[in-house]
């Protein structure tokens, strides 16, 4: 294995800032309880708040909308399980999303309602013929493919006919501006670790007329919606890769030429290549290439074995050998969903990062080499 590593997952995990790893470390010396009324509880209490005004200024929330949770799974499974009459959502949905509302619909014997999905990926709410009382969720930005879907178009909609939808928005932040207030979702779903901030949290925020019980009981936290001793040093570090994170909006044009750069590059020593997702609008960061005759699951191998980072389907899901069911449902057929790869930038990404994942491409596909 080389020992030069490139690292091209970012949707899977982002490094940690180093604004987040001083925040985190920084609030390790606040060993008050934020629910106490002295000084020490306090201290610990205003970095709670700085923490949740950064979130809420990332998205355009009002902070007193922004509930911090263990991660985007908690507060996915959180948003699915209010008093909804039926939970309507397509096949590219992330797990996070897909199993907590089948376990959640089969408990409360509810229906759970397919939606189809175009070739692109964009999900066709209306020919779900969706009743008054369902939940839709409709992700913002797919992790697999970048492709991203119009919430707001599909809140008006929703709002004519008594639907509510939830927005999985992990993939989003940093990478495209979100406005909350006008998105018209009625709760969505961030993750601290995709923004470079530390694993373990994240955060649902609900809009105000959310009919959505308290995920936890036994406490007054986070507005008595959420018991229990919050988790302060990783709260600080979310706040602190929150506020980063809204100058990552100024990188997107260099992000978008660097991925189309590698998709061209691709495509001109592989024309079998797929770039799946191309016809639709996608997160500037995120390509998902599928070249038929090798499989993702070998792909990643070689490439890890090259020094380079990249995923096959969901990082959640890699433990499990098997085709996406994101591109399954897209319709593309098993030699193409059986060999697509992820590879997804960030802010560190750079040209030679690119350069380096084209040679490894071209010496695994039989090419010539950029850097020879």
């Amino acid at each position: 294995m080389t020992s030069a590593r490139t690292y091209l997952d970012y949707n899977a995990s982002a490094p940690l800032r180093p604004e987040a790893r001083a925040a985190v470390i920084a609030s390790l010396d606040q060993f008050g309880n934020a629910s106490s009324v002295h000084v020490e509880g306090q201290r610990a209490r205003a970095l709670i708040d700085d923490a949740r005004e950064a979130v809420a200024r990332l998205v355009n929330a009002k902070p007193a909308e922004v509930v911090f949770t263990s991660g985007a799974t908690e507060a996915n499974t959180w948003a699915l399980s209010g008093p909804w009459k039926a939970i309507a959502l397509a096949g590219i949905e992330h797990d996070s999303v897909r199993a907590p509302a089948a376990q959640i619909a089969a408990s409360r014997g509810a229906s759970v309602i397919d939606v189809p999905v175009s070739a692109d990926g964009i999900a066709d709410y209306k020919a779900a013929k969706l009743i008054p009382g369902t939940l839709l969720a409709l992700q913002l930005a797919n992790n697999e493919t970048g492709v991203l879907q119009d919430v707001t178009k599909a809140a008006l909609w929703a709002l004519e006919n008594g639907v509510h939808i939830h927005t999985d928005a992990v993939q989003a932040p940093g990478r495209i501006a979100i406005d909350f207030c006008t998105l018209g979702a009625t709760t969505m779903s961030l993750s601290a670790h995709k923004i470079g901030g530390p694993k373990g949290v994240g955060a649902l925020v609900i809009s105000g007329s959310t009919p959505l019980p308290p995920l936890f009981a036994g406490g007054g936290q986070e507005g008595r919606r959420r018991a229990g001793t919050e988790n302060v040093a990783a709260i600080a570090g979310f706040g602190a890769a929150a506020r980063a994170a809204l100058t990552d909006l100024e990188d997107a044009s260099r992000l978008t030429a660097l991925r189309d750069t590698l998709e061209r590059e691709v495509l001109r020593a592989t024309p079998g290549a797929v770039v799946i997702g191309a016809g639709a609008p996608r997160l500037p960061n995120t390509s998902s290439i599928a070249l038929p005759g090798i499989s993702a699951e070998t792909l990643v191998i070689k490439l890890d074995l090259m020094g380079l980072a990249v995923s096959a389907g969901a990082a959640c899901s890699s433990g499990k050998v098997g085709q996406s069911h994101v591109l399954s449902a897209m319709g593309l057929p098993p030699e193409i969903a059986g060999s697509a790869i992820r590879v997804s930038l960030g802010p560190g990404s750079t040209e030679k990062d690119i350069a380096a994942f084209i040679a490894a491409w071209k010496r695994i596909h039989g090419g010539a080499s950029l850097a020879a």
